[in-house]
């Protein structure tokens, strides 16, 4: 994969033992999206849609009736640790990338 800020990245042909290796136009590295155009567009909503995922499986236990409201409130905070840390990692790309564009 290339990054380039041009609309389409040059075509590089790597080998490796004669073997030609496929250019991608993104990858996970390190849990954050890399995409060929440097920008974070796909990374933001990869995260955006990964918070939903959680979200959605956590309603049958946010909304079950036998289960204290103290419990529901535990199960909240565990997880918003979880969505804290990946806001403030998004925010730490942003900052990055400003830095070297």
């Amino acid at each position: 994969m290339v990054v380039s800020r041009k609309e389409t990245p040059p075509n590089i042909k790597i080998y490796i033992n004669d073997t030609k290796l496929k250019q991608r136009d993104q990858f996970k590295y390190l849990r954050a999206l890399i995409s060929s155009d440097g920008r974070d567009t796909t990374e933001i909503s990869s995260r955006i849609a990964q918070s939903k995922t959680m979200f959605k499986r956590m309603k049958n236990i946010l909304t079950y009736p036998h289960m204290s409201i103290k419990t529901r409130k535990r199960v909240l905070v565990l997880h918003r640790t979880h969505i804290d840390v990946w806001m403030r990692d998004l925010d730490n790309i942003k900052t990055n990338a400003r830095q070297v564009g």
